[in-house]
């Protein structure tokens, strides 16, 4: 499952892996909550559409893009706060969760790590084979996130094996 984390929309996908770079889309979308709502009300939404998706979809790994600077505080506030709820509806599922940052989705997805949006949806529609480009924007990220992460989870599993005793 990939998750392009926000408050307003928070980009949700899920995909599963195929033989070598092949990722198959299963599902996309997005989740909003008003602005006009209190952080409280908002939280609780995203909270049980991520509950919602993880209990209809059961994805065995979850993959998010890490937070980072935007020099606006209480937008990094909002995305730390739907952040936290997000890590713990998966951790109450025992699922991991691994964080890319929006660099590095980047580069695994368009080869460039300052790729801009209409790359990156150009790309990712390219790579899944899809008829259109998902829209919003979140919703293209959420893709992206997941297949950054199908694409490296074998390099991932193999420096975990690496340095297991």
């Amino acid at each position: 499952m990939g998750i392009d984390p926000g408050l307003t929309r928070c980009g949700l996908s899920i995909v599963q892996a195929g033989r070598g770079r092949q990722v198959i889309p299963i599902a996309v979308g997005v989740v909003r909550t008003p602005a006009a709502s209190e952080l409280p009300q908002r939280l609780v939404r995203l909270s049980a559409a991520v509950r919602e998706w993880l209990d209809d979809y059961q994805p065995d790994v979850i993959a998010m893009e890490r937070i980072f600077e935007r020099g606006n505080v209480s937008t990094v506030m909002h995305t730390a706060h739907a952040v936290g709820v997000l890590i713990l509806a998966a951790a109450e599922r025992g699922l991991p969760v691994h964080m890319y940052t929006p660099s590095e989705v980047k580069k695994a997805i368009s080869g460039n790590g300052r790729a801009d949006k209409k790359q990156m949806t150009t790309m990712i529609t390219r790579i899944l084979g899809l008829a259109e480009p998902p829209k919003p924007a979140d919703a293209a990220d959420a893709l992206a996130i997941a297949v950054c992460h199908c694409w490296r989870a074998p390099l991932i599993a193999r420096g975990l094996a690496a340095t297991s005793p």
